[in-house]
């Protein structure tokens, strides 16, 4: 069982960046990927960006240039770098791993671990 905790989000302008992290209670030889995914109210849950177990980055198009994840695997923490944020990108955001084999399609289903999520909002 993997438990993720994310740090608090926060408010900004357009234009301005925000970086999130999420402890992770421990890495298992069998989780494969780590993300990151929002849901903005009366959306669905979309993928934002995920980390492969052989440290491979995949990005939403929508994010592709302004958001940047990574990880420490020392200390168990997922990181994402958000810049030039705009208020589209203002949502709920959550850490997930997972180890399913299609987890790097970056969609909600092939995720079994997430987080309770933290908010994150940019004003125009």
């Amino acid at each position: 069982q993997v438990q993720l905790v994310e740090s608090a989000g926060g408010s900004v302008q357009a234009g301005g960046s925000l970086s999130l992290s999420c402890a992770a209670s421990r890495y298992t030889v069998s989780t494969r990927c780590m993300g990151w995914f929002r849901q903005a109210p009366g959306k669905e849950r979309e993928g934002v960006a995920e980390i492969l177990s052989d440290g491979r980055t995949r990005y939403a198009d929508s994010v592709l240039g302004r958001f940047t994840i990574s990880q420490d695997n020392a200390k168990n923490t997922l990181y994402l770098q958000m810049n030039s944020l705009k208020p589209e990108d203002t949502a709920m955001y959550y850490c997930a791993a997972s180890d399913h084999l299609l987890c790097w399609l970056l969609v909600p289903r092939y995720y079994n671990y997430w987080g309770q999520g933290t908010q994150v909002t940019v004003s125009s």
